[in-house]
């Protein structure tokens, strides 16, 4: 089975690569804007191609590679910089309409795609939806609000298209141990006393009813996709484990204490900050993590037959315990490099959070 990976060195990618490389008969592909060292796991057993899929000439490219795939597993998506909104949708929408193109140029059958929990509009903290939820995304982020543009654009290709199988899973966050350091630089910037994180305590979590949120391992995640692409299925899974993080999970499981914080002063200090370029996080988000609802995850398991072996807190706690470490791997996106924005190292050479491309 011969499976191009569209975006195969970031966080989901790297994980997918260890599922898939020892599989029998399995045929691996990676596309990638910046190739990654080829001389270690899992990054070994893969026919590389280069592509940036955000340009003009990237479904004639993509088209070529594609031709003879067995599938496509569509993964690609840039979340930094955060204050260039044009190159973001540039890669995350017009990137992703390239890729579907492409499938369809080339002939492929089957069409995986990275959605998330962020395409779904605001929904409940205290209940599960299902993945028939409107998915309008959350007003105010741009991230939510390109997910659900690729969603509309994948739901016009099934229909004009129907012998296209299209398959979307919708993760929570997505966390390993590895993404540590680019977590770090994308979420949090160089002002991140990481180190300080390496004895598992956060002595102050802040709270608010709406940060509630579910988190899934990146290893459960390629499992899901694993079984996607062994199965006939098509349309949309949600992906989570258990718990819900919310501040009192998080304060158990660190040692911390929650301190509540009104939802318009978590909004205000992250725009605030962000504007004056001390961390890479936009507002959109805060609004995003206190709108997003709780997903049911009961389709993948009766039809896919998932389930997560890692918990969601373990699963936390193995990121937190990477960033501490500066875990990362020989990828760009997930380089441990010191003089890249988001770290001390990169803010020295002028390249401040939230900004400069590539992240």
């Amino acid at each position: 089975m011969r499976v191009v990976i569209v975006g195969a060195s970031g966080n989901a990618g790297t994980a997918l690569l260890r599922r898939l490389r020892n599989e029998p008969g399995m045929d691996l592909a990676g596309v990638v804007r910046r190739l990654p060292g080829t001389d270690t796991v899992p990054y070994d057993a893969v026919e590389w191609h280069s592509c940036d899929i955000g340009t003009p000439e990237a479904p004639r490219r993509l088209a070529e590679i594609f031709r003879g795939a067995d599938a496509v597993v569509h993964l690609a998506w840039q979340i930094q910089p955060s204050h260039d909104q044009r190159r973001l949708f540039r890669t995350n929408v017009l990137g992703s309409r390239a890729v579907v193109e492409a499938a369809l140029r080339a002939g492929v059958p089957s069409l995986v795609y990275a959605s998330s929990v962020g395409t779904y509009a605001p929904g409940p903290k205290d209940a599960y939806v299902t993945e028939a939820y409107p998915k309008t995304g959350v007003k105010g982020s741009s991230y939510s609000r390109h997910k659900a543009l690729v969603e509309a654009l994948l739901d016009r290709a099934e229909s004009d298209h129907p012998t296209l199988r299209v398959v979307r899973l919708r993760p929570g966050l997505i966390f390993q141990r590895d993404v540590g350091t680019e977590i770090g630089r994308y979420f949090a910037g160089p002002l991140l006393p990481a180190r300080l994180l390496r004895f598992g305590r956060i002595p102050v979590i802040p709270s608010h009813p709406g940060l509630r949120v579910q988190a899934v391992h990146a290893d459960d995640v390629a499992d899901a996709y694993a079984r996607a692409l062994a199965s006939d299925v098509h349309g949309a899974f949600n992906v989570a484990a258990g718990p819900v993080l919310d501040p009192a999970v998080a304060a158990e499981a660190f040692h911390g204490r929650e301190v509540p914080v009104p939802g318009f002063l978590l909004r205000g200090a992250a725009d605030l900050s962000w504007r004056l370029r001390l961390q890479p996080v936009d507002v959109g988000w805060v609004r995003l993590g206190l709108k997003a609802p709780l997903m049911s995850c009961d389709r993948i398991a009766a039809e896919l037959g998932w389930r997560p072996l890692t918990g969601a807190v373990h699963a936390l706690k193995e990121l937190v315990a990477g960033m501490a470490d500066r875990a990362h791997t020989d990828s760009p996106p997930l380089s441990g490099a010191p003089d890249l924005p988001g770290r001390l190292g990169g803010v020295l050479r002028g390249r401040l959070p939230g900004s400069g491309n590539p992240y």
